[in-house]
């Protein structure tokens, strides 16, 4: 199973990567060319920002680009690595939209952080759920039966990148809470990573225990279960959303109105994570335009926001 990295160094992406606007615009004289068919077809280049090797992040961040330039806009995926640095570019106006933000808890501490700069315009998906999740052979059933099986586990839950919010919540909270300090140690590394330590322990019929989250394809794809989290420490079930820069609702009102009324169904966003990881392996805009193939009614759903003048 092949999964993204990538092409990026962390000190790359926060000095050059994300900071390459034009300003061409300000030609003295020069009338901008429109397209008839959209509106508003700029000249400056739209930046959506995504987090490499997460599948739902990158699979929304080329939909916007596939739809934007299909309408005649200039629009450019640009990698951030990882959840703090997105925010921090966007409320710095050096990203124009991040596709699939968890603001309501999972991401809360970077909203509470940005929100005076930043723009929320909508929910993508609803129901997306944190928890911590071991192989459907195994028998333990909740996160507080873990320190009875800390042998079998290593003293080990197998988590992804350390600025995650999920990360935050169990290193916080969740471990905290259910006294599991003195027997576990959270495993930081990557979510292609922790799919590859739990593809291997189910392989192997070894005990494992790793971090998980829905939508999300390999929570499909592999026989897991949910471990109860009795005292909710995680939380209610929350939504997955599209912020943006502040003032970019201003500047591309059919750009915006088009993210307000776009939203995916769980069984979506997992198929499009699934033709990502597992159809058209390393590709992205390659899976995200044989997804679109399959789903005509999202492109012509969103294009036709942009080419309504409301």
């Amino acid at each position: 199973m092949k999964h993204q990295t990538s092409p990026w160094r962390a000190s790359a992406v926060m000095v050059a990567g994300l900071l390459l606007f034009t300003a061409c615009a300000s030609d003295e004289g020069a009338e901008p060319e429109a397209d008839d068919e959209t509106i508003g077809a700029q000249e400056d280049t739209i930046s959506i920002g995504t987090i490499p090797g997460w599948p739902d992040h990158a699979g929304v961040a080329h939909l916007y680009e596939h739809v934007l330039e299909e309408n005649g806009y200039d629009a450019e995926v640009r990698d951030t690595v990882d959840v703090a640095p997105a925010y921090d570019a966007l409320a710095e106006g050096e990203l124009d939209v991040y596709g699939t933000a968890w603001p309501e808890r999972t991401q809360k501490d970077y909203w509470e952080e940005h929100q005076d700069n930043l723009e929320d315009l909508g929910a993508v998906y609803d129901d997306a759920r944190l928890f911590l999740a071991v192989p459907e052979y195994s028998e333990i059933t909740s996160i507080e039966e873990l320190p009875d099986h800390a042998d079998e586990l290593n003293g080990q839950i197998t988590g992804i990148e350390s600025g995650a919010g999920l990360s935050v919540i169990i290193e916080e909270e969740v471990i905290p809470h259910y006294g599991l300090d003195d027997d576990f140690e959270l495993q930081l590394s990557s979510a292609s990573g922790m799919v590859g330590e739990l593809d291997e322990a189910i392989d192997n019929e070894e005990e494992i225990v790793v971090t998980l989250w829905t939508p999300y394809w390999a929570t499909e794809q592999y026989d897991v279960r949910a471990l109860e989290d009795p005292d909710e420490v995680y939380g209610e079930p929350e939504s997955v959303r599209t912020l943006a820069r502040a003032g970019f609702s201003d500047e591309y009102p059919e750009i915006a109105r088009m993210i307000e009324n776009f939203s995916l169904t769980t069984e979506q966003i997992a198929d499009l994570q699934d033709t990502i990881v597992n159809e058209v392996e390393d590709d992205v805009p390659a899976a995200v335009d044989a997804w679109l193939e399959e789903n005509p009614e999202v492109l012509d759903m969103m294009s036709a926001d942009l080419t309504d003048e409301q």
